[in-house]
């Protein structure tokens, strides 16, 4: 099992990533969603979608982790540059093609870059997210919980108290179907925010819920291969979301995971993972 860490350099930009398994194998991208690192990925999703075949690679969106940081409230860049670096980090790579899995914003990412250059895309997954340029006034309100929790300001530069407030954002987005392991969590963001320096940069990433109309009503054109993977007690986006996400694109595939949440949970990573291998297997995969 081959592993390493590039940083990606591009016009003054520079993207961290990560990469598990064999570069002679199927590359999958891995696109993390808003305010977080590809730490969010866990090793062991990564590791043991590397032992399916597949050349892993996750990577620092710009405002975390190890990636270029921008002064709070005034990111250089846009969701379409969130768009273009995922082929940034293929062409660092030197790869053409790849399959891509995306989380909550991350596959909202996924979505506009299979639309936009589907030459590039062999499939998509979309874990936790939501169908971009469709009217959501009718779907279900997120919970109330954790909108309550997103009312409140953190302090963002105090590393206690944003770390409170992400392991309580954490708890409120879990599932139901396994308990919540605040230890863990803690330690996990406590590393995290180290790594990142902190998360003040990374609330930018608001402007990349700022798709635009480029992309409404444009679903129904995506010829990529989607598999929707989404917990059945998400309470960021409930299942009405990957459900029409689902319908939005032709001959999807749909996989409930019973009780989860806004999360990869360790309990369920084996079975996501079989359902990307599978999904990825059936497509073609050129590099």
């Amino acid at each position: 099992m081959q592993t390493g860490q590039r940083v990606i350099r591009c016009s003054g930009l520079e993207i961290a990533t990560e990469v598990f398994g064999d570069p002679a194998r199927p590359p999958v991208v891995l696109i993390m969603g808003g305010m977080a690192s590809m730490l969010w990925w866990p090793e062991s999703f990564c590791l043991r979608l590397a032992e399916h075949g597949r050349f892993v690679i996750r990577y620092d969106q710009r405002d975390t982790g190890l990636s270029t940081k921008y002064p709070p409230g005034r990111p250089g860049y846009t969701f379409e540059d969130a768009v273009a670096d995922v082929f940034r980090v293929l062409d660092g790579y030197g790869i053409s093609t790849a399959h891509l899995v995306g989380f909550s914003l991350g596959g909202m990412v996924g979505q506009v870059a299979a639309l936009k250059n589907p030459e590039r895309v062999l499939s998509l997954t979309a874990i936790s997210s939501s169908p971009v340029g469709v009217d959501k006034s009718h779907f279900p309100a997120s919970g109330e919980a954790w909108m309550e929790h997103m009312a409140v300001e953190a302090d963002w530069s105090d590393r206690a108290a944003a770390v409170a407030y992400l392991v309580e954002d954490a708890r409120l987005t879990a599932g139901t179907a396994h308990p919540f392991d605040e230890a863990g969590t803690r330690a996990f963001i406590e590393r995290d925010f180290d790594r990142s320096e902190g998360y003040l940069s990374a609330t930018n990433h608001s402007i990349l819920f700022e798709i635009g109309e480029t992309w409404q009503g444009r679903l129904n054109e995506m010829k990529v291969p989607l598999l929707v993977v989404h917990g059945t007690a998400d309470p960021v986006f409930p299942l009405a979301h990957g459900e029409a996400l689902a319908r939005s694109v032709a001959d999807a595939k749909f996989m409930k995971v019973e009780g989860g949440g806004h999360e990869i949970h360790d309990r369920d990573i084996e079975d996501t993972v079989n359902a990307i291998a599978d999904h990825t297997s059936s497509c073609p995969a050129s590099k």
